[in-house]
């Protein structure tokens, strides 16, 4: 018998109830709601530009929980395993009868459907059914993590022991797991522990059991093995279990800003400082090249060295600079030989300690694109750094330059953690309320994880557990990450990053590969310049041979050395 009436309401366009819509929202404009209008949206729909990345990875698979999935027809399955445990839920009530709970439950349909970010096209009683059985199902299949902590006997159902395991080695166990952790498959939590209130003797035996729930689910699902700090989590302060898991992996971040930029095709939006072009030959890439230049020039103080600064900074070469820059530049190659002189001139004067013209860098901006790359692990494991496991999580990221070690959270991969991951990206994205500190963190270890190398040396030092396949899955799990829809500044991070790039672009080898990448090898103006001086001189030496006839004297001198040597 199908747990579906056929005239069943369905969230699609093409039976949208246009009466009940009207009723609705006479309702709403009619009835005072006061505390329950306050509730904050919570679950959300995933954005289409993370959705299209991995969409089974926001879909559910097997069961529907709540109202957005709940009429696919691949679902139904699973609704007698639901319909068992509302009956399990109905033994246990005793005194009254499961349709009186709904009853309790329909009375919070305001507060229910503030938490949805969707308009639901149900009626009360329908919306309340729904999720009162939902809440029965989720409260037996957690009971075997309340049972994992001792505190409550778990007697999972016989019609449901085949898709719950205790042990979490069963397939179907870790298929619902993953639905579980999907955005748009969240029921309110409050739901739950009003279900577990009417259950128990009293309000602080429904806290204490739905806590010994969390806490199992807790330690199963998360990557970060931090469970102990969730008592410090208020039950009241989370909306669904998404936002437990999330409360629990991501710190709150003080001073923390955030700018929204939209994406368009699923990645970040570049952005640049003043639309400058860096291209060589432009002040800025010139600037930086002198610089560079200098520092290097400016330490050496023997030799040719000497020579080169004393002329750079002699009066006649600042003299020549003051002259009209628009004439000098109209004459030939002078401008691209005088420029690299007047900022190292101007870099001089820098460093005795006078003002630049430039503004300072605004602290309080989003970081740019570019402050986001990082070298990879194998770069950094080559350059020296070494890579130091930690148990605090996500807080305890940072990079220390006297011990040359990056500080990285332990992070157990597994089947389930791709879901997780990307859904709690999901809900950073449409949760405006703070910084996405956690979506800051996976494109932190996108950057610096590229290959499979990569992969082994993290799992090699522990901070990598991986049950996968292969290091190969791992380095494409973090490759596949989706990125952010806004920029944040994250401080911690931040400057973990700045300080791994700073110590690493300050070695040696690198700056000098740098600076061959640059201004060499991607310079189409500079090679053009050397293949322009390499022709000049070519056609100087063909016009010099044609007057005094080099072949004769290149000969003679041949036949001079010949005859000495016989």
């Amino acid at each position: 018998m199908s747990a579906f009436p056929s005239d069943m309401p369905s969230n699609s366009g093409a039976s949208f109830d246009e009466r009940r819509w009207v009723i609705h929202v006479r309702q709403s404009l009619d009835e005072e709601i006061e505390e329950e209008s306050e509730t904050p949206v919570s679950i959300f729909s995933v954005p289409k530009n993370l959705m299209v990345a991995d969409p089974d990875s926001y879909v559910p698979q097997l069961v529907a929980i709540g109202p957005y999935h709940y009429w696919r027809p691949e679902l139904y399955d699973m609704e007698r395993y639901k319909l068992a445990a509302a009956k399990r839920t109905q033994k246990n009530l005793h005194t009254f009868k499961f349709h009186h709970l709904v009853d309790q439950v329909t009375k919070y349909e305001h507060r229910i459907r503030a938490h949805y970010h969707k308009f639901l096209n149900f009626n009360c009683e329908t919306l309340g059914w729904m999720v009162a059985v939902d809440a029965s199902f989720l409260l037996e299949f957690l009971q075997v993590y309340a049972a994992q902590e001792g505190k409550v006997r778990t007697g999972v159902s016989s019609r449901m022991s085949h898709l719950v395991d205790i042990s979490g080695r069963k397939s179907a166990h870790n298929a619902i797991l993953r639905d579980m952790l999907m955005l748009e498959n969240q029921i309110p939590l409050f739901v739950l522990r009003k279900m577990l209130e009417f259950q128990s003797s009293s309000l602080e035996v429904a806290n204490n059991t739905l806590m010994c729930m969390l806490i199992g689910f807790c330690k199963e699902v998360s990557p970060f093995k931090m469970v102990e700090v969730l008592p410090k989590v208020e039950i009241k302060d989370c909306a669904h279990l998404l936002d437990v898991v999330y409360h629990l992996i991501v710190p709150k971040c003080e001073g923390c800003t955030t700018e929204i930029t939209e994406e368009g095709d699923g990645g970040m939006t570049p952005i640049t400082d003043h639309g400058e072009n860096t291209s060589f030959g432009q002040p800025s890439s010139v600037r930086q090249l002198a610089d560079e230049v200098w520092k290097i020039v400016v330490k050496i103080h023997k030799g040719p060295a000497r020579l080169i600064k004393r002329v750079v900074l002699s009066r006649p070469v600042k003299v020549m600079l003051k002259l009209p820059w628009k004439l000098l530049s109209n004459l030939p190659g002078l401008k691209f030989v005088l420029q690299p002189i007047a900022y190292l001139c101007l870099y001089q004067e820098k460093d005795n300690g006078k003002p630049e013209s430039e503004n300072p860098p605004d602290s309080d901006k989003p970081p740019l694109v570019e402050e986001i790359a990082i070298p990879s692990v194998t770069e950094l494991f080559e350059a020296g750094v070494s890579f130091v496991p930690t148990k605090e999580g996500i807080a305890s990221i940072c990079f220390d330059d006297k011990k040359v070690a990056l500080y990285l959270p332990r992070i157990s991969l597994d089947l389930n953690t791709e879901v997780l991951l990307r859904n709690l990206v999901a809900y950073e994205a449409c949760n405006a309320s703070g910084p996405v500190v956690f979506t800051r963190y996976t494109e932190l270890m996108n950057g610096i994880i590229d290959t499979e190398e990569d992969a082994r040396v993290l799992r090699e030092r522990g901070i990598i557990l991986n049950r996968l396949k292969s290091d190969g899955d791992v380095a494409k799990l973090w490759n596949g990450m989706s990125r952010s829809v806004r920029l944040t500044k994250v401080p911690f991070l931040d400057k973990a990053i700045e300080d791994v790039n700073k110590y690493y672009n300050g070695r040696w080898k690198v700056k000098m590969g740098n600076l061959m990448k640059e201004y060499v090898f991607e310079s189409w103006r500079f090679l053009t310049l050397l293949a322009a001086i390499m022709l000049l001189l070519l056609m100087s030496l063909q016009a010099i041979c044609s007057v005094y006839s080099c072949a004769r004297l290149f000969h003679l001198n041949t036949n001079s050395t010949s005859t000495s040597r016989s």
